[in-house]
């Protein structure tokens, strides 16, 4: 009997559009000049099924037509669907939670504007737990002169984060005291979910920011910048330019935030290790 004719699944991915060896490699070497993301070679199947949903959209059976179709339109709006597409988005309030009581013992006790630059800033919960870091660490006055700068290359991203709105089931993973100081719960339509307050999300800007573009819309100097788990998709030569680039945009002991897996030391001098994957700008 046939594994057709069996009932059991041969464990292959049925496919309906075409992706040859030839577009796979070009998809590759697009989203690197495009947002230095470095797809190996296994992740063949994530960018078919992420990205036949936009052939599907325009109609398109082939992904050598897709892509045809964009390098006729450099401009086009399509190609912030092609990145936002193969961008990865995993994220977590207080996700590594280490490093945000370091943020406030950094800025406690300190006069004048504190301003903070999330720089991969996915759905928000990264940035929103900044903000609330501040807050529970200035108090009151936080509104007032805490900032928080929040970019990302996916723009369907940045979308849900200004929006705010949360599955309560993920809220509900913080501590009692924060979900009730920091999020209203929503009711009837909005049942199951909860948002963030309007006083936490004051504090926080969002905007769209590609790490790799020449120049970047935002403006130092920050007490912190956090950058994690996003040079995990850069190579060497980008993950330097980008670190030489931080630098300046710091206060003279400003701290640099990396995720788990990402070590900066032999990258670049600009930074010295001051504890588990977080850096300070030296002189």
């Amino acid at each position: 009997m046939t594994a057709a004719g069996s009932g059991w699944s041969t464990g292959r991915l049925e496919r309906d559009l075409e992706l040859t060896d030839a577009d796979f490699a070009r998809i590759r070497q697009l989203i690197y000049q495009r947002a230095g993301i470095v797809l190996a070679e296994h992740k063949r199947e994530m960018v078919y099924s992420r990205l036949a949903k936009r052939l599907r959209h325009h109609g398109l059976t082939r992904f050598s037509d897709y892509l045809a179709r964009l390098e006729r339109q450099p401009e086009a709006r399509e190609w912030e669907a092609f990145t936002n597409a193969l961008t990865t988005n995993l994220t977590a309030f207080f996700r590594e939670a280490h490093h945000f009581p370091l943020l406030a013992d950094h800025v406690r006790g300190r006069a004048g504007r504190i301003r903070v630059w999330s720089a991969a800033a996915s759905s928000g919960e990264e940035p929103y737990s900044i903000a609330m870091t501040l807050m529970e660490t200035l108090g009151q006055q936080a509104a007032q002169r805490a900032e928080v700068i929040a970019t990302d290359i996916d723009t369907d991203a940045l979308g849900k984060a200004r929006a705010g709105v949360y599955p309560l089931e993920q809220v509900s993973k913080l501590e009692e005291a924060r979900v009730k100081r920091f999020f209203q719960r929503g009711r009837g339509t909005h049942q199951g979910l909860a948002r963030v307050r309007p006083e936490v999300a004051a504090m926080v800007e969002f905007d769209a920011l590609n790490l790799l573009a020449p120049s970047w819309a935002v403006q130092g100097p920050f007490d912190a910048i956090f950058c994690r788990n996003i040079m995990i998709y850069f190579d060497k030569a980008t993950q330097t330019r980008i670190l030489e680039r931080f630098a300046p945009l710091l206060k003279p002991d400003g701290l640099l935030f990396a995720g788990h897996s990402e070590n900066f030391s032999y990258i670049t001098d600009r930074f010295r290790l001051r504890g588990q994957t977080v850096y300070v700008r030296k002189p």
